[in-house]
């Protein structure tokens, strides 16, 4: 047996079913049952029974699927330890990234990184905030951005920039003529939003709780753009920061800032303890902290 033969058992006890199974992986059902009778044969046992349930696990099936699920977690845990170790040797930067931080570093930063390390290989990966940080906490990538607060214990943590999150309406919004907002301001308001894959959602939905009202969420979405469109077209209000709405460069919206509370959108970049002694990513560390300097001095424009 191999671990491609232990994934399939795996996701057969998963689904409970050859046919899914099948669809998952992208393999016949005929090349699944023949896996299966392979591992039966090899182990002198029946791993599965079938009735009208499905594919059920027999006691030995049962046994073999708690070797099966630590062998498949072991193999990808040493696959990964091996690319890091690779990464290091080779001089590797693997970024891992949430949405809208490179849009404040701003992509000639890594452009210029590119330039001035061709030695270093340089691989880039974005996705919402949350699946960044799962990705991560996976060992996958030797750097990542993200928002919000990080465990100093796991991590080597550099904060990039911290932004107030505010509200974004439409001029003719009778919410712009205010100086200032609070959470309850959202009340009964469409409201167009990151999704829960975004940690600005859940601190506004966190806050919209605490102040005892569900807020009516008119569409979630994957990024900034799509909320300052719709409030643009004035279908209702949404939440965003001062580099993305200047960077947007729409006119006939405003910006708000909240009074009642602390709102913010803080961009970290971490790496892993063990990650310290990997030259390029030190490198690429220090680039972007001078980097970050630069922009704040207004050397560089964002």
């Amino acid at each position: 047996m191999d671990i491609k033969d232990l994934k399939v058992f795996h996701t057969i006890a998963k689904e409970e079913s050859i046919a899914k199974a099948s669809r998952i992986l992208y393999m016949t059902p005929q090349g699944i049952s023949k896996i299966v009778k392979n591992l039966e044969a090899e182990m002198g046992c029946r791993l599965f029974t079938r009735n009208k349930s499905g594919m059920q696990l027999t006691e030995s099936g049962r046994r073999f699927l708690e070797y099966a699920d630590k062998d498949i977690e072991d193999y990808y845990q040493v696959k990964k330890d091996i690319l890091h170790i690779e990464q290091r040797q080779r001089k590797v930067v693997d970024l891992l990234s949430a949405y809208g931080i490179i849009r404040m570093v701003t992509p000639d930063c890594i452009a210029e990184f590119c330039k001035k390390y061709p030695d270093i290989e340089f691989h880039y990966r974005e996705y919402p905030d949350l699946q960044a940080e799962r990705l991560f906490a996976e060992n996958e990538g030797n750097v990542a951005f993200s928002i919000g607060e990080f465990d100093e214990e796991l991590y080597h943590v550099v904060p990039l920039e911290t932004f107030p999150i505010k509200l974004l309406v439409n001029e003719q919004d009778p919410l712009s003529e205010q100086v200032s907002v609070t959470i309850e301001d959202l009340k009964n308001r469409p409201l167009y939003i990151e999704s829960s894959q975004f940690a600005i959602y859940h601190l506004i939905m966190k806050k919209c709780e605490e102040a005892g009202f569900q807020p009516d969420i008119a569409f979630q979405t994957s990024g900034f753009s799509l909320c300052h469109k719709m409030v643009k077209e004035n279908k209702g209000i949404s939440v965003t920061v001062d580099f993305v709405f200047d960077d947007m460069k729409e006119q006939g919206l405003r910006l708000i800032p909240f009074s009642d509370d602390v709102y913010e959108w803080k961009a970290c970049m971490i790496t892993r303890k063990e990650e310290a002694e990997n030259e390029a990513v030190q490198c690429f560390l220090q680039f972007i902290q001078e980097w970050i300097g630069k922009i704040k001095s207004g050397e560089i424009i964002r």
